[in-house]
C-alpha cells in the first residue's frame, strides 16, 4: 500500500511518514499543492493524506483534480474545526477528514478503515444490483454503471449508494448511512451524508432523474428511487 502525504510542515509530515513505515505502508511526502500533483500524476498511489493549507495550491484544488481522474480515498487534514470547512472539504471530494492537532494513531486507524472499506464493500449486498434499467452497481467491481457508462463515484460515495440501493424500500437515516454504509466508527457531522448524497446525484441526474435516483424523505433521511 503506497501512501502519498500532501504536507508542507516537515515535523509534522515524517511523524506521520514514520508511524506509516513501521504500520508496514509505503509513503511519499509531498510539501505543496504542484508538487502534490504532479507526484501523483506520475506515480501510482492507493491513499492520499491532504492538508487543506498548502502553498502553490490549496487543498481542496488539490482533491478536485485528483477527482478528475482517480476515485482513490482521500483523507483531508485541516486546522479548520468548523463545519462548514469541513463540508468544502467532503464537496472536493475528499473521503475522510481528521482535525489538527491529531495522534498520529488516530490518522493510523483512519487509514486502515479506509483500506478495510476498499477490500471489503458493504456487507450482505448482492453482487449485481439493477435500479430500473439504467443503473447497475456491481459490488465486486465496485463500480456504478449509467445506461452502460460507468461512473465515477468516490469510496464513500459507492458505499452510500450501494448500501442505500442493497434495500431500495427502506429509508435511511443519517446517521444509520454514517454507521452502516461507511462501514466504521465515523466522527463526522451528519452534513456530512449531504454533502455526499448532493456528489452523488450530480453525478446520476439526467433530465427524468434530477434527484440522481435518490429521494428526500424530509424529517427521515433519503432512500433509492427508480
Amino acid at each position: 500500500m503506497k501512501i502519498l502525504v500532501v504536507e508542507d510542515e516537515k515535523s509534522i509530515a515524517d511523524v506521520e511518514k514514520a508511524y506509516m513505515l513501521r504500520e508496514g505502508f509505503e509513503a511519499e511526502i509531498a510539501t505543496d499543492g504542484i508538487e502534490a500533483l504532479r507526484m501523483f500524476n506520475e506515480g501510482a498511489y492507493d491513499l492520499v493524506i491532504l492538508d487543506l493549507m498548502l502553498p502553490g495550491m490549496k487543498g481542496e484544488s488539490v482533491c478536485r483534480e485528483i477527482r478528475r481522474s482517480s476515485s482513490v480515498p482521500i483523507i483531508m487534514v485541516t486546522a479548520k474545526s468548523g463545519e462548514d470547512d469541513v463540508i468544502a472539504g467532503l464537496d472536493a471530494g475528499a473521503d475522510d477528514y481528521i482535525i489538527k492537532p491529531f495522534s498520529p494513531r488516530v490518522l493510523m486507524a483512519r487509514i486502515r478503515a479506509n483500506i478495510r472499506n476498499i477490500d471489503h464493500p458493504v456487507n450482505g449486498n448482492s453482487e449485481i444490483i439493477n435500479i430500473g434499467h439504467d443503473i447497475e452497481i456491481d459490488n465486486e467491481k465496485l463500480t456504478v454503471t449509467k445506461k452502460g457508462e460507468e461512473i465515477s463515484l468516490t469510496k464513500n460515495e459507492f458505499m452510500i449508494f450501494a448500501k442505500m440501493a442493497s434495500r431500495p424500500e427502506k429509508t435511511w437515516t443519517r446517521d444509520e448511512l454514517i454507521n452502516y454504509a461507511l462501514g466504521y466508527e465515523y466522527e463526522g457531522f451528519e452534513r456530512s451524508i449531504d454533502s455526499y448524497i448532493k456528489n452523488i446525484r450530480k453525478k446520476l441526474a439526467d433530465p427524468e432523474h434530477e434527484n440522481g435516483y435518490i429521494k428526500t424523505v424530509h424529517g427521515f433521511g433519503y432512500r433509492v428511487t427508480e
